[in-house]
């Protein structure tokens, strides 16, 4: 059987008449000095109380080695390292591991290893719960914590020994597809659409052929985004709720308050003063510090995000660069042309204050009549 994740599969034979079961865990190693990992928890598909197999090589010998341990809270909380000990009797029977390629095989990144096990079942309970993991480092005997990458996280699952069926690969398909559409919709909604939402607010405005238009289209994509970006929130949430333990402190962090920002800024829709308002420029700097404020929370948060999904060197990470890069290309142009109408409009308003240019028809009348009261001065003296 294929195991959910990690490239793992697990071979049996199970005994119904004294309730023995004959396995092979197939892992591969991610470093020479790392190491691989089986093991069985009597209550449930968690890390906590698994009675484990771990291989790795010998510090001192570098021959592979098969040590049985017991994952405690205290080794997942890190407090204390991991100790091999004497599992208990009446599961494990016998175990033992071996390197595919036969004795000449060393362990290297990539390596195939075989872990076999014979245990020994409860009466009437064909049900297992199953973890697997592998790690980098062996400090001394002790394994190092494992990557904390989600496929490294989900490494769990139950199997029906008699018949087949694994609980584990459908609910793993379920959260697969979910973080998908979760990190799918976040991307788009708080990574490009609030920003270009933002960016329209402040380069349109100023157009004057647009009139009011800037600010429906303004509105208009920052509630698409908010909306696309609630949803892709509510999914968080439930993968949270679908994964206990797994816990990404500061993606989650970020997630709260980018939509709490995103929250407040929707509301204050509701509370926008008029401009004739002595308070609408005090409306005016909140509503740009929490607004920049959100779209940035929102962009690092993103990227955060692919971390998370071990999607750091994917090309849907380099699409969303190339994305966000022609989006800041856009404002530096547009914040250039910005300052140079700027500019040129400073100094044609001091030319016409200085009289050199030519100005409205209400300027020109009054430039002309102060030119007829000098020549008439001019005259008469």
């Amino acid at each position: 059987m294929t195991l959910p994740s990690q490239q793992t599969s697990l071979a049996w034979t199970f005994h119904a008449h004294n309730a023995t079961l004959d396995l092979c865990f197939f892992g591969t190693f991610i470093s020479p000095s790392g190491w691989v990992g089986w093991g069985i928890n009597p209550i449930s598909a968690e890390m906590t109380g698994t009675r484990a197999l771990i291989a790795f090589p010998d510090p001192n010998s570098g021959q592979l080695l098969l040590l049985p341990y017991i994952l405690d809270p205290t080794v997942k909380l890190q407090k204390t390292p991991l100790l091999s000990m004497p599992l208990d009797n009446n599961l494990l029977v016998s175990s033992s591991s071996t390197l595919y390629g036969g004795k000449m095989a060393t362990v290297h990144d990539g390596a195939t290893i075989q872990i076999y096990a014979t245990l020994k079942l409860a009466p009437n309970k064909t049900k297992i719960h199953i973890v697997w993991n592998r790690g980098l480092y062996v400090q001394g005997y002790s394994p190092t914590i494992h990557p904390t990458t989600s496929n490294d996280l989900s490494s769990t699952a139950t199997i029906d020994v008699k018949s087949g069926g694994i609980t584990g690969t459908a609910q793993h398909s379920n959260i697969k597809t979910l973080r998908t559409l979760h990190g799918t919709l976040n991307a788009i909604a708080w990574g490009v659409l609030l920003p270009i939402g933002a960016v329209t607010a402040r380069y349109l405005r100023h157009v004057q052929s647009l009139g009011p238009s800037w600010f429906y289209v303004h509105s208009g994509i920052q509630l698409i985004g908010f909306f696309l970006g609630t949803v892709g929130f509510a999914l968080g949430i439930r993968l949270g709720d679908l994964s206990p333990g797994v816990v990404y402190s500061i993606h989650r962090k970020l997630g709260f308050a980018a939509f709490s920002l995103g929250a407040l800024q929707t509301l204050a829709l509701l509370f926008r003063p008029k401009t004739t308002n002595k308070f609408r420029k005090y409306w005016k700097s909140y509503h740009h510090f929490v607004g920049y404020a959100c779209v940035v929370l929102g962009v690092v948060n993103v990227f955060q995000g692919f971390e998370v999904m071990g999607e750091g060197g994917s090309y849907a990470k380099l699409s969303y660069c190339l994305c966000l890069s022609t989006l800041v290309g856009a404002c530096i142009a547009l914040e250039v042309n910005s300052w140079v109408v700027f500019c040129r409009k400073a100094k044609e308003d001091k030319l016409r204050r200085e009289g050199l240019i030519g100005g409205t028809a209400s300027d020109k009348a009054s430039s002309a009549g102060n030119i007829h009261s000098r020549e008439f001065l001019n005259l008469n003296n």
